[in-house]
């Protein structure tokens, strides 16, 4: 495949994750932190944000098993995992983090734990995007610079 054209793949790529709303403006920010100094600076955050976070979605789970279910705890956790989903846009995360923390508040842990499944979802749906994103990113090599979604 000519460059150009995996260029344009990329850039089709890159504007199908704003349009399907799984990225969103946060990601745009990063995108305009990397330069030459630091090619792979989004990826980097990208990876470090998937680590990091394996280990919350772990102890959510775990506090998810125990009963009676500690809100507060529970809580504690998601605020931690919103605010790194945040970080990178992650746009669908986000939203069910923010729902998980009302059911939270509400006691409602059926609500809570229905909206962790669908938390862990797009969480696994967006990493899987990235992944083939970056792969073709790192083909296609140094973008001349960020911009801004249509």
């Amino acid at each position: 495949m000519e460059r150009n054209q995996q260029r344009r793949q990329l850039a089709v790529m890159r504007q199908s994750l704003f349009d399907q709303e799984y990225l969103d403006e946060q990601f745009i920010q990063l995108e305009e932190l990397q330069d030459d100094a630091n090619p792979n600076f989004v990826e980097e955050v990208v990876t470090l944000y998937y680590r990091d976070s394996a280990r919350l979605i772990q102890s959510i789970e775990q506090a998810l098993e125990k009963k009676p279910l500690d809100f507060s705890k529970l809580d504690g956790y998601m605020h931690q995992f919103k605010g790194s989903s945040s970080s990178i846009g992650a746009k669908k995360v986000k939203a069910e983090s923010t729902l998980f923390r009302e059911y939270c508040r509400v006691g409602n842990g059926e609500g809570c734990i229905r909206t962790f499944q669908q938390l862990k979802k797009e969480y696994t749906t967006l990493k899987k995007k990235l992944e083939a994103y970056f792969q073709l990113a790192r083909q296609v090599g140094p973008a001349e610079t960020a911009c801004r979604p249509k």
